[in-house]
């Protein structure tokens, strides 16, 4: 999603490594270089156990974790004050959740 289309309230998967984290955008800059996302609440709706096949329902969590990321020379929203090299960043428009139980 471009920049320029970003809006609150849109999808958000934030990418910690192997894990993924569904959240939605609460806050946009003026600028559009800065954001922050909520973790949503997300509730897993399969039966398939310590799985890599994982599906989930997901909600609004008024009270889930907050980070702020910014819009990088390399194109990528990297959570704020983290170097460019570290791989902790959200992508936009798409509400995703992955537990890695091999960690």
């Amino acid at each position: 999603m471009t920049e320029s289309r970003i809006s609150v309230g849109d999808g958000a998967t934030v990418l910690g490594y192997t894990d993924r984290y569904a959240a939605t955008v609460i806050e946009v800059s003026k600028s559009k270089t800065r954001i922050t996302t909520r973790r949503d609440h997300a509730k897993r709706t399969d039966t398939n156990g310590m799985s890599e096949i994982q599906t989930y329902e997901f909600s609004p969590d008024e009270h889930g974790r907050e980070e702020t990321f910014t819009l990088r020379k390399n194109g990528k929203w990297h959570c704020k004050g983290t170097p460019l090299k570290d791989q902790y960043i959200v992508v936009i428009g798409v509400r995703d959740h992955y537990f890695d139980f091999s960690f």
